[in-house]
C-alpha cells in the first residue's frame, strides 16, 4: 500500500509536467449505437450519466443522418463513411426486382451479398492494418467482405428482446472482456433501443421516456464498468445512433391502392408499407403511366423517377434503386395494397426533418472535456473513427475536418486533459488495489496512455 502511494504523489504531479511521450501507445475504441435515439431525447428526461459524459467530454448539438433514415442504411454509413448510394446498403431488407423475393431485417444481416458491394466496414480496414476488432449486435457484422469477417462478434437470435435491461449489462460486461481479455482494438455494440419502444408506443409517450432513462442508466454502467477495468485513460467512448423517431399521423393516410387510376397490375415489383419510404418497378412500358398516376395522388406523397430524385439525398444513384422512388412527408407513412403499419412512431423520413436527427458523445483522452461542437453528419463520424484508431481510412464520403474541432489540442492532451485523465489513473489505480490485484483494472502493468 505504502509503494501504492508513492506511486499516487508522483501521478498527481503529472499535470504540470511534459506529456509522457514515452508512454505513448495506440489507444482502444468502443462505438456505441443506441438505436431511435433522436436528438432532443434528453431534453423530456433527466440523463445523469449522459449529462455527466457530456461534461467529461465532447456533445455535439445534433447529428445529420443520411436518407434513407433506416437501420442497416445508416449504420453502413457509420462504419464506411460512405453515402447510402455509394455503399449499396439501400434498405433494412433484402430484395430481388425480378424475382419479387424480400427478406426481412434479421435474415437479411446473414446475407452478406446485401452487405459485400466494395464499401469495407471499419473493422475489416482495421484488421487488415493489424489491428483486432469486435461486433456485438451491431449492423453489418454479421456478413462476410471479400472473405473475411470481424474477429470476434454475437449475433442476436430471431425476435429477439432488444429492451432487456439485464442482457444490456451482460453485453457491455461481454465487451469489456473483449477489450481486456482479448486485448481487441475496436468494438462496434449495439442497442436495439430506444428504436422499438418508439415505434410502438410514439416519440412522445411515457414509456419511450422511460426507455431513455433505462438508456441512461446503461451508459452509466458502461463508464463504471470503464473505470472497473482501469482502462478510463486508455479507450475512448463514442456513443451516438441512427436516427430519430417521428410521431405517425393518423389523418388523411397515404394509401397507394385508394389512389385514382393506379393499378398494381401495372407494376412489376413493390417495396411499400415500410415506413414513408417506397420504391417501385413499373412493368414494362408503364412507367410514365404510373409516375403521372403517382406524382399528384397525396398532397404529402412525393414520387420522382429514379434520375430525377434529389441529389441532396445522395441516395438514387446506385444500381439497386429502382426507376420510381417515394417518399411522405414528415409524419406520413406509405400504405400499398393493404393498411399493415400500425407504429404511432416511424423513421425513413427527409433527413433534414429535425426529428430525423440524433445524437452524438464521446469521452476519452482524445477528446477535449465539456464541449458543445457543432452538428455534423453521419458521414463524418468514419474519419474520426479511424483517426482515432491511427488507420489508413477507406475512400470515403466524410470530412475529418468536422470532427476536427473536438480533439485534444497538438499532439498531447491539452494541460487541462492531462490533469484528468491523471486523476482518473489514480482513482483507478486506488480502486484497483483496495479490490484484488489480480482483478481487471490491477495496477500490475498500469501505463498512462497520452
Amino acid at each position: 500500500m505504502f509503494a501504492l502511494l508513492g506511486l499516487v504523489a508522483t501521478l498527481l504531479t503529472l499535470g504540470a509536467a511534459a506529456p509522457l511521450q514515452e508512454a505513448k501507445s495506440r489507444n482502444k475504441l468502443l462505438l456505441v449505437s443506441f438505436d431511435g435515439f433522436r436528438w432532443n431525447y434528453d431534453q423530456d428526461v433527466d440523463t445523469p450519466n449522459l449529462d455527466t459524459m457530456a461534461r467529461d467530454g465532447v456533445k455535439a448539438k445534433y447529428i445529420t443522418p443520411p436518407f434513407v433514415t433506416q437501420t442497416s442504411p445508416i449504420h453502413f454509413t457509420l462504419v464506411t463513411g460512405r453515402y447510402i448510394e455509394n455503399h449499396g446498403v439501400i434498405h433494412n431488407m433484402w430484395f430481388n426486382t425480378t424475382t419479387g423475393q424480400k427478406l426481412a431485417y434479421y435474415t437479411t444481416q446473414g446475407r452478406s451479398d446485401w452487405w459485400d458491394n466494395g464499401s469495407l466496414p471499419i473493422w475489416i480496414t482495421a484488421q487488415r492494418q493489424g489491428l483486432k476488432t469486435g461486433s456485438l449486435f451491431f449492423p453489418g457484422g454479421n456478413a462476410t467482405y471479400q472473405g473475411e469477417q470481424v474477429n470476434v462478434k454475437k449475433v442476436e437470435k430471431l425476435l429477439h428482446n432488444y429492451g432487456n435491461e439485464t442482457e444490456w449489462k451482460g453485453n457491455i460486461d461481454m465487451v469489456m472482456k473483449w477489450f481486456s481479455e482479448d486485448d481487441l482494438d475496436f468494438v462496434a455494440l449495439y442497442f436495439g433501443e430506444p428504436d422499438s419502444t418508439g415505434h410502438k408506443y410514439g416519440p412522445e409517450s411515457q414509456q419511450r421516456k422511460d426507455m431513455v432513462s433505462q438508456v441512461d442508466r446503461a451508459v452509466g454502467y458502461l463508464r463504471q464498468r470503464i473505470l472497473d477495468y482501469g482502462m478510463t485513460s486508455t479507450l475512448n467512448l463514442i456513443i451516438t445512433s441512427d436516427h430519430g423517431m417521428e410521431t405517425v399521423i393518423k389523418e388523411n393516410e397515404i394509401v397507394l391502392r385508394n389512389v385514382a387510376n393506379f393499378s398494381f397490375s401495372d407494376i412489376q415489383f413493390e417495396m411499400l408499407d415500410y415506413g414513408p419510404q417506397g420504391l417501385l418497378v413499373p412493368k414494362p412500358g408503364k412507367l410514365e403511366q404510373v409516375y403521372e398516376v403517382l406524382k399528384t395522388a397525396h398532397s404529402k406523397l412525393h414520387v420522382y423517377k429514379k434520375e430525377e430524385f434529389p441529389k441532396r439525398f445522395h441516395y438514387a444513384n446506385h444500381t439497386r434503386v429502382t426507376p420510381l422512388v417515394l417518399y411522405g412527408d414528415p409524419g406520413y407513412v406509405i400504405n400499398g395494397r393493404l393498411k399493415v403499419q400500425f407504429n404511432k412512431g416511424e423513421h425513413g423520413f427527409d433527413n433534414e426533418d429535425m426529428n430525423m436527427k440524433t445524437i452524438f458523445r464521446a469521452v476519452g483522452p482524445a477528446f477535449e472535456r465539456g464541449l458543445e461542437v457543432e452538428p455534423f453528419e453521419s458521414v463524418d463520424v468514419y474519419a474520426l473513427l479511424c483517426k482515432l484508431l491511427e488507420i489508413v481510412p477507406e475512400p470515403h464520403d466524410g470530412n475529418v475536418n468536422a470532427t476536427q474541432a473536438m480533439l485534444a489540442k497538438s499532439a498531447g492532451l491539452s494541460l487541462e486533459n492531462i490533469q484528468y485523465y491523471n486523476n482518473q489513473l489514480v482513482n483507478e489505480l486506488i480502486q484497483s488495489e483496495l479490490i484484488n490485484s489480480n482483478k481487471p483494472g490491477s495496477v500490475v502493468g498500469f501505463q498512462f496512455h497520452i
